[in-house]
């Protein structure tokens, strides 16, 4: 059960998740949209989003520096920033002009994203209590409720300019709910001249664990609406709710997580999370109505809802204290290359062979966690032993 006492204390990281999910339902949700007002197929709408990931890996190298330097006002900026960003997709019509909105949009999240997982992995090592599944399910339920009202929006013919300007406002309400007088972040930058502990291979392989999370996931949330219109016919409101479903089986299974993440172990989890989402994901691949697709989306959603949160978690347990914060950093720039990269190489191969094997793919990729696991396992015991 999740008390108030806990909402107090994680209200800032939940409102910067909150808000960042609302964007991205939005976004997702209205794709089928911005296509059509842009007149491209899917495999140039995918390469004209890979401006977002180079924006936002370029955001989270200097994230740590920004979020030193700024202290308690870091997270604010940063989520009214990515907030005000999300308004411009909507507003371009020129084709040559996407990109830099994109741009935009990818160094808002960028920068969010690594300030706010930090927060949490602060907050959870400072008061002993564990965040990462609550403020995760903040963005899912956000992501889901922006998708619907966007369906709904999209119903009464509003354009890409509206649904993402009305989200955008949201958004920046969020924002000023993620300041903190203490929110200031500790230990992002290496105190020169001080033993600030090595990061070690875990942040790495527990990175690379995120990475294929939230590429599979943020794909499927990005281009389920496509798949479910285009694919298999459905409606705009139908198509948002291929987004929504999963959004909203990962946030309730998230806050489910938050209850039971210390009964279960991680290994558990993640083996169990791989193989649920997988199976979710050739589901939807196989679908041949609306309906089928959704019970993909909902198993692969209910799969993929576990791993992030205790990969993320497992860093910031497994790393030195003094070097923890570094280590989520550099976990969270690792495995958002899949968030950001994962949606337009999703738009490449659906353009090319079509979205039912881009789920595949999705698929393929889950089946590698059990490999890296195994491998974060090993490479834990042996930074362990280097320390001693």
């Amino acid at each position: 059960m999740i008390s108030v006492q806990i909402l107090r204390l994680a209200r800032a990281p939940i409102a910067a998740f909150a808000g960042m999910g609302v964007l991205w339902g939005s976004f997702a949700a209205v794709l089928p949209d911005v296509q059509m007002m842009l007149g491209i197929d899917e495999t140039r709408l995918g390469l004209l989003m890979f401006m977002t990931p180079i924006a936002a890996v370029t955001a989270m190298l200097v994230a740590p520096a920004v979020g030193a330097a700024m202290g308690r006002y870091a997270l604010p900026l940063a989520a009214l920033l990515m907030a005000a960003a999300f308004a411009f997709p909507g507003q371009v019509t020129a084709v040559w002009l996407f990109p830099f909105a994109m741009l935009l949009c990818g160094a808002g999240t960028g920068l969010t994203d690594v300030l706010m997982n930090a927060r949490v992995a602060a907050l959870e090592n400072q008061r002993g209590v564990h965040l990462m599944n609550l403020s995760h399910a903040a963005y899912s339920f956000g992501y889901a409720g922006a998708a619907i009202g966007t369906g709904m929006m999209r119903g009464a013919g509003w354009s890409p300019a509206w649904v993402l300007g009305f989200w955008a406002l949201i958004s920046a309400v969020f924002a000023v709910f993620t300041y903190e007088k203490d929110g200031a972040i500790s230990g992002l930058i290496k105190p020169k001249g001080v033993r600030a502990g090595r990061l070690g291979l875990v942040p790495i392989v527990g990175g690379g664990i995120v990475l294929i999370s939230f590429m599979t996931e943020n794909a499927a949330e990005n281009w389920s609406a496509l798949h479910i219109e285009r694919t298999l016919g459905g409606s705009p409101q139908a198509g948002a709710m291929g987004p929504a479903v999963m959004a909203l089986t990962m946030g309730v299974a998230r806050i489910f997580g938050q209850g039971i993440v210390g009964r279960i172990s991680p290994g558990t989890l993640l083996l169990s999370g791989a193989f649920i989402a997988a199976i979710g994901a050739a589901t939807a691949a196989l679908a041949g109505s609306a309906t089928v697709a959704y019970v993909g989306f909902f198993v692969m959603g209910l799969g993929s809802s576990v791993i992030a949160p205790t990969a993320f978690s497992l860093v910031g347990k497994l790393a030195a204290p003094q070097a923890r914060a570094r280590a989520v950093a550099r976990a969270t720039l690792l495995g958002y290359f899949g968030y950001f990269f994962g949606p337009p190489m999703i738009g490449v191969i659906a353009g090319s062979v079509g979205l039912r094997f881009a789920f595949v793919f999705a698929a393929v990729m889950l089946g590698m966690i059990p490999i890296l696991w195994q491998v974060m396992k090993r490479v834990s015991a042996r930074d362990a032993e280097g320390l001693g």
